[in-house]
């Protein structure tokens, strides 16, 4: 009995041997996917990658494309043993968020050498795999292979609106003096124009200078077309060419009604289908994804005139607000109400 006894021990031991062993050879083959829960984590496992590349998702539990996102980043990590994968709850260390501006999950950076050279917002795995698959190899050769890429993507950059402007944070928000002018100058000649943060995309930061053959920022377009930059934009003004060079902007009011008949279902909130960006917009999305109905969305988060204008346009202060046939239904409560007495279809299909 006592020899039986020792015999099982063994054969138990052993087997947590193996166990151990299975255990440890997958860690160590995983050991560029981690997780960090602390702003001080969070800087050695930066420190500790150098000057290969590390890719940090901040995430959030309660965000199922989070999840999907992080089962993109382990058969990415399986890839790529030389790069570090980073998962961060972006709630949980705020210090670290609030720095980099994360304002919705999920959300990637990515970092060499301790700086970050490049972001991505949004859950999009095919981008996410070819940034990783770029910035994982230093100067490597099959960069003129992804010239044409890079040029495609930047043309569809500059004809996304009739007038862009490349600048350095947000007309909102502008991050240097010579974006603040510019950006000023048109508000101030009343222009319509769209705006892009170069520093969210070193990518297009770099590439526009060589794709336009103009070094500085920021950089203005006219369909398709650079007029230039600060200077230039000053001179037109000083001219009085510049209103006929770009569009003039349309009325709040007008914009806000052309916005609002974009589909018949339309939902303003914070994020979009893809990525909600709040918890009310979350439930929201949720209900009207069961209803099976088709609808618009717009983020308001991107569209600061647009989050303001229409609480005094509609008479609501809050959001998510959702819209059909361009009459206001109301938000998240009444939404849940209409829902729950049935009539939530109709009411989206504009039959009631």
């Amino acid at each position: 009995m006592v020899q039986l006894t020792k015999d099982a021990n063994v054969r138990r031991l052993s087997l947590r041997a193996v166990i151990s062993l299975h255990q440890y050879k997958r860690e160590e083959k995983m050991a560029n996917l981690v997780e960090a829960t602390s702003q001080k984590q969070f800087e050695e496992f930066l420190t500790k990658a150098g000057k290969c590349l590390t890719v940090v998702h901040f995430h959030a539990a309660w965000a199922p494309q989070c999840g999907q996102m992080n089962e993109v980043m382990a058969e990415l990590a399986k890839e790529h043993t030389g790069t570090t994968f980073l998962k961060l709850e972006a709630e949980a260390v705020p210090e670290v968020s609030e720095k980099y501006e994360i304002s919705s999950v999920p959300t990637f950076l990515f970092f060499k050498a301790g700086e970050k050279v490049d972001r991505l917002d949004g859950a999009h795995a095919a981008e996410l795999t070819k940034k990783v698959q770029r910035l994982a190899v230093n100067g490597s050769p099959a960069g003129a292979a992804e010239v044409p890429d890079l040029n495609e993507r930047l043309k569809k950059l500059i004809n996304a609106a009739p007038c862009m402007l490349f600048m350095k944070g947000s007309p909102q928000e502008p991050r240097c003096g010579f974006s603040r002018q510019i950006a000023g100058l048109l508000k101030e000649h009343n222009i319509q124009f769209s705006s892009f943060d170069i520093l969210s995309d070193e990518e297009v930061r770099q590439g526009l200078k060589t794709f336009s053959n103009w070094p500085t920022f920021p950089q203005l377009y006219v369909n398709g077309d650079l007029v230039g930059g600060l200077d230039i934009v000053k001179e037109l003004a000083a001219s009085g060419e510049l209103e006929n060079t770009c569009p003039k902007a349309v009325s709040l009011e007008q914009r806000l009604k052309t916005v609002i008949k974009q589909s018949p279902v339309m939902l303003f909130m914070k994020g979009n289908k893809e990525s909600a960006k709040c918890g009310f917009s979350r439930q929201i999305l949720e209900i009207l994804n069961g209803s099976g109905v088709d609808y618009g969305t717009f983020d308001i988060l991107q569209d600061e005139e647009v989050r303001q204008g229409l609480k005094t346009y509609s008479n609501w202060p809050t959001y998510p607000q959702l819209y059909v046939k361009g009459e206001l239904i109301g938000g998240l409560d009444i939404v849940k109400e209409l829902k729950e007495s049935g009539e939530l279809v109709s009411v989206l299909k504009g039959e009631s």
